[in-house]
This record gives structure tokens, C-alpha cells and sequence, in this order.
């Protein structure tokens, strides 16, 4: 037993907790099953690698620009409540796993449960219809921990191996059904590149591609693809170029937050970048950062999904014929009209405005600060979405949504799942929404309820696969 933990420990944190190296594999066995030459494998390994970890340097350069704005905000405010952000997530899902004498350990076994049961749904497609595997490891860490202190919390008895087991299943079930109802939505934006989103926003992005055509004017012109991206004339068509659309954009949202904070506030929370710098020069220099961030995450993003889509071919033409990998939402962002992402962004966060001042204005006894990964990659992605499918006012719509229900929706799920005393919840939308509904389910109805959950989620492939059998195993394939 000693020897099958430390085999868990070393795959956990040289593999599976390490999301380039994670994808690097991927990439390699999927080369492998290509019968490509060992160089190309290895260049392909590396490729991978070297791209995802360009995202991350991406993605951690956006956190940054935001992070200091945030901490701002809370100490002019003295606003002390329970932070919406996956990384805050986990370290509170932690917390309170250790406060009920669990050890975190148990959290990575959900994750190899979870995982083990999506190939399994995968492979099986022909009865499933499940046709995506979940590739997003970091995504995977937060989302297995943050579940299994909920069915730890909802149904005390099961803290055990058994209960261990039901929530892998529970977990895999959501990773495997919601990736594949991206599918069809993930090819219509990126022309057939050949994945879907595996990710926490994955039923908004269902909704944005199911619904935000009803936002669509009566004008025949409109349904033509061109006509639903958002256009731009004039002096105006500079915004047509996103590094510049998103720095203007974020002078007018980050500049103005920055003038009320003052530039004492943001020496304090943010001296590194401030210095000596003068405050209107300051304030281009963070917007313009934004822009900068966006260019890298974008760069990284072409390299490693090119290489995994293509090595991803030797997996679904042979071992999992007809699948797709589930990958990071950032991976959208290279298509569909670059200032959707931004735009997007920043509709989802006056949506979480207008909900955290319901909160104040009703004398919530919770409170909720924003975070970054909720704020901007589940808004910016279903932007993406909803502007494809029914221009400027689907996206206005659906993002000023989901900004509300990830307030709104992560308030009702902290006092369900008791998780405002460790500080933090997941946030996303998903986690917003449809975790909190399986909650109150499992809450009531406890074992039951999960195993009503878990069947009601396979139900849904088999309603996609009903409504197109000719092509739904081909979506994404090369002909």
C-alpha cells in the first residue's frame, strides 16, 4: 500500500498537479499512437510544454493587473468577506477538509477516481455519447477538492473510501458531460479546430451558444456571420485592432477605479510597479499591461493547441476514436472578434458590481469580493459565445448574467456548503449555478440524491446524440 501512495505522489506532483507537463504527455502518447519519428515527438513534447507555460505566464501577468486593484478596493471599503476565486477555492476547500480531520490526500483520490471514470465514459462513447476527454489539470485539482469537502459537508457518513468513490463518479460525470455539450458550440467558433472547453464555465458557454441567438435583430442582413460581430466605424475602427481596443477600454474601466482609489492607495497596494512613476503614467502603464498579457496568453495558446489538437488525433483515431480534448477556456481566445474577450470581460464585471451593491443595499450578512479567474476567463469566454451567435446584445445579456448569478449564485452555494469561515469559494460560474442546485439535491436527499445527479448528467449526451446522429462522432474530425 506504501508503494502505490508513492507512486500517487510522485504522478500527482510531476504530472497531473503540472498542467504543461500534463498536456506535454498527452501530446507524446497521441504522437506516439501516430507512429511519428522520435524527434518529431520530442519537438512536439517541448512545443507543448513551452506553450502551455507562455499561457500561464499570460494569465498569471493578467492576475497580477487586476489583483492589486481588488486588494484596493476591499482595504478603501474595509470590506472583509469570502473571496469567488478558484485558487482561494481550494485553499478554503483545504482548510476545511483539515478542520474535520481529513486529510487532503483524499481529494487527489477523487481526482484519479474522476479522471479514470471519464476515460471510461469516453471509451464506451458508443453507449455513452460522451465524446470529450477533460484535459484541464489544474482546473481538475480545485474542482476535486472543492467537491469532495461538499459531499464530505452534505453527508458526514460518507467520509470514507466509499464516499471517495461516489464523488470521483460524481466529479467525472460533470467533467465528461458539460465538456461535451461545448462541443458542438467550441467547432462553430473555431471552424473545426478540434476541442471543446474543459473548464468551470462550461453550461454558460452551453447557454451563450444555445440562447444568444434570440438576441439577433429581425433584419435578414444580421444573420450573416460578419453582421453578428461587433462593428465599428469611423474614428472608431481603430477598437477593430484589439491590443489597442483593450487599452483604451481599460483606461476607461481600470483608469477611473484607479483615480477614486487615489495614488496613495495604489502605492500602497501596488509600490512594486507604482515607484516613482507619475500617477497618470502609472495608470497607462498598468492598462496597457492588460493588452500585453493578452498577446502572450494568445502566443502560448496557438502553440500548445496546435500540438495537442494534432497529436489528439492518434488518441480518437484509435484508442478513443471520436473523441475530442477538453481544454482550458483560454484556448477560445485566438478566435471569434478579439474584442468580445474584452468586452465580455467587462460586462461580467459590472453584473458582479451591480450584485454586490444588492448585497450591500439589503445588508447582506455575506459579503462578496470578486476574483480574478471568475471575473474575467468565465465572462470573456461566454462573451466570445454569445457575441458569435447574436452580436453586442447577446453579449451584453448573457455576460451582465453571469456576472449576477457568480455573486449571487456563490453566496447561496458558501452558506449551503458552510464555506464562508474558511474564506473562499470556487466562484465560476458553474460552481455558481449547477453545483449549488446538486447540493440542495444531495442536502435533502443525501446518496440518493447524488446517484439522481450523476444519471440526470448522462442523460444529456443522449439527448445531443439524438438530435444529430449523423455527425456527432465526426464534429471536429478531419474528413
Amino acid at each position: 500500500m506504501n508503494i502505490i501512495t508513492k507512486i500517487w505522489d510522485v504522478m500527482f506532483n510531476n504530472i497531473l498537479s503540472q498542467p504543461a507537463i500534463f498536456i506535454g504527455l498527452i501530446v507524446v502518447i497521441g504522437y506516439i499512437l501516430l507512429k511519428r519519428k522520435w524527434y518529431e515527438i520530442a519537438a512536439g513534447f517541448i512545443k507543448a510544454v513551452v506553450g502551455y507555460q507562455i499561457l500561464q505566464l499570460g494569465a498569471s501577468s493578467l492576475k497580477n493587473t487586476v489583483d492589486p486593484l481588488l486588494k484596493g478596493i476591499q482595504l478603501k471599503w474595509s470590506v472583509e468577506a469570502v473571496v469567488i476565486d478558484p485558487n482561494f477555492g481550494l485553499t478554503a476547500a483545504n482548510s476545511a477538509l483539515e478542520s474535520i480531520g481529513v486529510t487532503t490526500s483524499f481529494a487527489m483520490i477523487t481526482l484519479l477516481i474522476a479522471f479514470l471514470w471519464n476515460i471510461l465514459l469516453v471509451f464506451f462513447r458508443k453507449f455513452t455519447k460522451v465524446r470529450t476527454l477533460f484535459t484541464t489539470g489544474h482546473i481538475m485539482v480545485k474542482q476535486s477538492t472543492v467537491a469532495t469537502w461538499i459531499i464530505f459537508f452534505l453527508i458526514p457518513e460518507l467520509r470514507n473510501m466509499g464516499g471517495i468513490a461516489l464523488i470521483g463518479i460524481l466529479c467525472g460525470t460533470y467533467w465528461s458531460v458539460f465538456s461535451n455539450m461545448t462541443v458542438e458550440a467550441t467547432q462553430e467558433l473555431t471552424e473545426g479546430a478540434g476541442f471543446a472547453v474543459g473548464h468551470q464555465q462550461m453550461l454558460g458557454v452551453w447557454f451563450a451558444y444555445r440562447f444568444g441567438g434570440l438576441f439577433k435583430g429581425k433584419n435578414k442582413q444580421e444573420d450573416k456571420a460578419e453582421d453578428q460581430k461587433l462593428q465599428l466605424g469611423g474614428a472608431l475602427k481603430i477598437l477593430d485592432d484589439y491590443v489597442v481596443s483593450t487599452t483604451l477600454i481599460m483606461l476607461l474601466f481600470f483608469g477611473v477605479i484607479m483615480i477614486i482609489l487615489g495614488p496613495d492607495m495604489m502605492h500602497e497596494v501596488d509600490d512594486g510597479n507604482f515607484g516613482k512613476l507619475a500617477f497618470p503614467v502609472y495608470i497607462f502603464q498598468r492598462c496597457t499591461s492588460f493588452a500585453v498579457s493578452l498577446v502572450v496568453l494568445k502566443t502560448g495558446i496557438r502553440m500548445f493547441v496546435g500540438e495537442m489538437v494534432e497529436s489528439f488525433e492518434g488518441i480518437s483515431g484509435s484508442v478513443l476514436k471520436g473523441s475530442l480534448p477538453a481544454v482550458d477556456c483560454a484556448a477560445t481566445y485566438s478566435f471569434g472578434d478579439p474584442n468580445a474577450v474584452t468586452l465580455g470581460f467587462l460586462f461580467g464585471a459590472l453584473g458582479q458590481v451591480i450584485a454586490i451593491a444588492g448585497l450591500l443595499i439589503f445588508k447582506s450578512p455575506l459579503m462578496i469580493i470578486p476574483g480574478f479567474v471568475p471575473l474575467f476567463y468565465d465572462n470573456a469566454t461566454i462573451g466570445l459565445y454569445a457575441n458569435m451567435k447574436g452580436g453586442f446584445k447577446a453579449l451584453v445579456a448573457c455576460c451582465l448574467g453571469s456576472g449576477l448569478l457568480q455573486v449571487l449564485g456563490s453566496a447561496v452555494a458558501i452558506v449551503l456548503f458552510q464555506m464562508g469561515p474558511f474564506g473562499g469559494y470556487v466562484g465560476n460560474l458553474d460552481w455558481a449555478t449547477l453545483w449549488p442546485a446538486m447540493g440542495a439535491m444531495i442536502k435533502f436527499l443525501s446518496v440518493p440524491g447524488a446517484v439522481i445527479c450523476i444519471i440526470g448528467m448522462l442523460i444529456i449526451p443522449q439527448l445531443q446524440y439524438r438530435k444529430n446522429k449523423e455527425e456527432y462522432f465526426s464534429l471536429g474530425m478531419e474528413e
